[in-house]
């Protein structure tokens, strides 16, 4: 295949710029950008040439990473057991498939007389990594819960070129923030990809447990070419060196006891009339904490008061306080967190960390240089000379991508979009969204675009998903819906239309992405994408299950199902993570064994005639896989249209880090 693309420069918009003073305050618009930026080089990770070896019935399929400094004509010749079994160098290849192979073979690849890797063929269709559930537990009102391994993420914690596995486990008592009563601690584990564990944080009782309380994000902050965790903690976090972050000893859990009251009705109520139900296992005062780890020991290496703080200067404001700031009393909306990992400077990554988004949105972007945490700004919606629509407009999750061409990053917040320097850029004012899909959608014109859905359709006026230009945050067409629109996707799926087709629970039908209806009949599936098999099309990835779809009879055909494995969050049923984790461009499914003793590492084993770069030294897709675990988990897009007929995509600028 021929590739001719060269990206377009997206035009500038005018650059604003932020200022910090104590607690949550305003962005302020300074002078315009003159539109003479340069694209930096973006810090990026080394990884090695990720060689792996899938079984399949016929042979064993060998696959390895074309990374950022690769050559596009690197020859490749693949050894059996020690004996050549490429008859000529393959060119531009990242996979071969040995029909003679079987499990456990010993394979290496070379490049010319330099060895690159070997490696051993999987004994099975999934590499299997054994973990270590933490201890059953009791909660302070007598009720027992175990442990189910939930969302992970990736990152080289050692420098050597290889990730490692960040797993949280989540207590069987984890509760959506609408719901009171108590959870057990969560945990963070760190495994190498043979089970090795090498660290355990404790989390402790001050941080609930829950879809929309602990997002962690792994990546290399500081630029020392291994990752590190950042996170929020409180008092008795207990880092991976058993050293304890804050008070041990304090209790800021909401419990009752002699405080109880009951009202008229004879229901359990605090004195200041709220529902115990809703207060009990809350955390909703006492200091909060943003802390960075080391990924090699999980030590704390700095930590800081966490911002967005639940008042400003506060740490424990009271009832009506809380109803003011963020529209309840009970943590609802207060205790909603999101995080990312965005350039904000073109160069060096930044911790995004977030808070609400059903009414007031708090956004603060985090350094870490030099082994210190320090601010680089805060975005408040509710600050003054900061439009309304910007209050209420945040998802369940958010994405981080140059929206404007300039080399830096912008926090896509749902409807909102926030500026590389913590400014608002634009609002779309349609509001609180369940799912949202940022990538190149349209390759027939300028730019990315952003497809999500939408939950308050009286408030938007009665829109239930759309497709939006996020250079200017334009709304390009929509679709109508009278309720809640909780699910919707944008993947290609379907080669004779260009771009991606979208789909959403407002409708049975199938759309492209110009919003023209294409099918009368949708894909049932409508969680994560995976790229899977061998040709450019995207397919649907839903609990244990990967589906294609077959556009000529307009039904999901299972490809792969995942016996013994589950997946995560419920109805959700979203894997623990889904990224390009090693082997050739297509994507590895990470999913829960049963028993959760185990995690698998699902690969394809199918042939493919296309060769990319590892999708993880494209910025945008190393973000998403970066914040994927946050909140409602969304899969990963590349900054890119790949998909059916598309063009070579520009090459990025980066600076691979290699530790020392």
């Amino acid at each position: 295949m021929t590739f001719t693309f060269t990206k377009k420069r997206l035009p500038l918009f005018a650059a604003l710029a932020a200022t910090l003073a104590a607690g949550l305050t305003a962005c302020a618009p300074v002078e315009k950008s003159t539109g003479n930026e340069t694209t930096a080089a973006r810090q990026m990770e080394f990884l090695d040439a990720g060689l792996i070896a899938v079984p399949a019935e016929n042979g064993v399929l060998v696959s390895w990473r074309k990374r950022y400094d690769d050559a596009d004509n690197q020859l490749i010749d693949i050894y059996r057991d020690g004996k050549k079994i490429t008859a000529q160098p393959l060119i531009g290849k990242t996979s071969f498939f040995d029909t003679r192979g079987g499990a456990g073979a010993n394979y290496e690849i070379r490049a010319g007389q330099k060895k690159l890797a070997n490696t051993n063929a999987w004994q099975q269709p999934f590499l299997s990594i054994p973990i270590t559930p933490p201890a059953d537990g009791v909660t302070p009102d007598g009720k027992s819960y175990s442990y189910t391994a939930n969302d992970v993420s990736v990152g080289d914690l050692d420098g050597d070129g290889q990730y490692e596995i960040i797993l949280k486990w989540d207590p069987t008592n984890a509760k959506d923030n609408a719901f009171g009563g108590y959870t057990g601690n969560v945990f963070i584990d760190a495994y190498t990809l043979e089970g090795d564990r090498l660290w355990r944080i404790d989390l402790g009782k001050n941080i609930r447990a829950g879809a929309h309380y602990t997002q962690f994000m792994v990546y290399d902050f500081d630029g020392d070419g291994r990752a590190e965790i950042a996170m929020k903690t409180a008092d008795g976090t207990v880092d991976g060196k058993g050293q304890v972050i804050g008070d041990a000893t304090a209790d800021w859990v909401s419990h009752g006891g002699e405080t109880e009251v009951r009202d008229r009705t004879g229901s359990l109520v605090t004195p200041d009339g709220r529902l115990l139900g809703q207060l009990q296992g809350r955390i909703l005062s006492g200091p909060e904490y943003f802390s960075v780890f080391d990924g090699r020991t999980g030590a704390a290496l700095d930590t800081v008061p966490y911002i967005p703080q639940r008042a400003p200067g506060n740490d424990n404001p009271t009832i009506d306080e809380m109803k003011s700031i963020w529209g309840d009393g009970y943590g609802n909306r207060s205790e909603r967190y999101l995080a990312g990992v965005a350039y904000l400077d073109g160069e060096r990554p930044s911790v995004i960390m977030a808070r609400g988004y059903y009414a007031r949105s708090v956004i603060a972007a985090y350094d870490f240089r030099d082994g210190k945490i320090s601010t680089r700004w805060v975005f408040d919606s509710a600050a003054p000379g900061i439009s309304k629509d910007y209050s209420g407009q945040g998802n369940h999750q958010l994405s981080v991508a140059d929206i404007d061409g300039d080399g830096k990053d912008e926090i896509i917040y749902g409807s909102i979009a926030i500026d590389h320097d913590g400014s608002p850029k634009w609002t779309t004012a349609l509001r609180h969204g369940d799912a949202m899909h940022v990538s190149n959608l349209d390759p027939t014109r300028p730019g990315l675009e952003s497809f999500g859905v939408y939950e308050d359709i009286r408030g938007n006026g009665g829109i239930g998903s759309a497709l939006i230009s996020l250079e200017d945050g334009r709304i390009l067409w929509s679709k109508p819906a009278d309720k809640d629109t909780g699910r919707g996707v944008a993947v290609d799926i379907d080669p004779r239309h260009p771009g991606a087709e979208v789909w959403a629970a407002n409708s049975e039908k199938l759309f492209n992405i110009k919003g023209e209806e294409i099918a009368p009949v949708r894909p049932r599936q409508m969680n994560f994408a995976v790229w899977w098999d061998g040709d450019l099309l995207r397919e649907l990835l839903d609990g244990n299950t990967i589906y294609k779809w077959d556009w000529n009879n307009n039904v999901a055909v299972p490809l792969m199902v995942a016996e013994g494995a589950t997946s995560n969050n419920g109805t959700k049923a979203t894997p623990a993570l889904s990224a390009d984790i090693f082997g050739d461009w297509r994507e590895e499914v990470i999913l829960r064994a049963e028993d959760n003793r185990s995690l698998r590492i699902y690969s394809t084993a199918i042939p493919t005639d296309y060769a990319f770069t590892t999708l993880m030294h494209d910025p945008q897709y190393r973000l998403a896989v970066a914040w994927q675990n946050t909140a409602y988990n969304q899969p990963p897009h590349p900054g890119f249209y790949l998909g059916e007929g598309m063009e070579k995509p520009e090459k990025p600028v980066l600076k691979i880090i290699k530790a020392d």
